[in-house]
């Protein structure tokens, strides 16, 4: 990730941190009905296993002097309507960011890394017996 962000002010300067725009872009996107998580992929899925956390799982920022560039990898539920989660994640990102930080979002790029297929339960195919 790029280096902070820095807003100058009568006041002084505020400095943003890449981290800072991962979180909220990360939170507006998980919020979207349809989105089932984010996907990090190989490398993260590796780290994880060993009990590292990424905080960046799923998200790539780029910070330039006043716009940002955001991608995210998703994997989105079953039976949702792709176009449509992915236009709902962009519209809820970019307003979460510039209401939050005050940057401008320049592009929101969603890649899809996979779908979640919920499987019921086994235990509701299996008759239990009465004696």
């Amino acid at each position: 990730m790029d280096e902070n962000t820095t807003i100058i002010s009568e006041v002084g300067e505020v400095k943003i941190a890449p981290e800072v725009v991962n979180v909220i872009a990360s939170l507006a996107a998980t919020e979207v009905k349809g989105v089932a998580g984010m996907s990090g992929g190989f490398t993260d899925d590796i780290a994880e296993k060993f009990g590292m956390k990424s905080s960046n799982k799923g998200i790539k920022v780029q910070l330039g002097e006043e716009q940002v560039t955001i991608d995210l990898f998703l994997i989105i539920e079953y039976g949702f309507r792709i176009p449509e989660v992915a236009w709902e994640v962009q519209q809820n990102v970019k307003k979460a960011v510039e209401t939050m930080t005050g940057l401008k979002v320049v592009e929101v790029n969603i890649h899809v890394q996979g779908i979640n297929i919920q499987r019921e339960s086994k235990e509701e195919e299996i008759p239990k017996k009465t004696k």
